[in-house]
């Protein structure tokens, strides 16, 4: 057993994050055959990520503010503190924080068998994405 140090907290790059977005490393593999990666992610009013896929899939728990999650498809919704989403290998997707508020939330995935493309990342989304109902 051991303790780890804190990582330092590293700010979101602009390819792939609108808006402030701050990352904290909780959670990496040590051991060959391990795979998951955990982090702290926190979003400032109206910050949000670029669309994106997981080769494994992802899952989210909102620990503060309100998130919004959107698909494809059109469909946005609003997840609250304590609420975790899975969202399955391949589907495109983005989240980040409401307009007027804070949100942040743990990130939870496995690595791919080529940790480099564990995560496609796409193309922003327009405003119109975003601020869809």
């Amino acid at each position: 057993m051991r303790i780890e140090g804190k990582q330092p907290t590293v700010r979101g790059p602009e390819t792939t994050f609108t808006g402030d977005v701050w990352v904290d490393a909780i959670a990496f593999p040590h051991e060959d055959r391990q795979r998951m990666v955990v982090s702290r992610v926190r979003f400032t009013p109206g910050a949000h990520t670029a669309w994106h896929s997981h080769a494994l899939g992802q899952t989210l728990h909102v620990t503060e503010g309100i998130a919004l999650m959107g698909t494809r498809d059109g469909t946005v919704v609003e997840v609250y503190p304590g609420q975790t989403v899975y969202t399955p290998p391949g589907e495109e997707h983005w989240h980040g924080a409401t307009p007027d508020d804070f949100m942040e939330h743990l990130a939870m995935l496995d690595n791919g068998d080529d940790p480099a493309t564990t995560t496609t990342w796409l193309e922003h989304l327009g405003d119109a994405e975003y601020r869809r109902p």
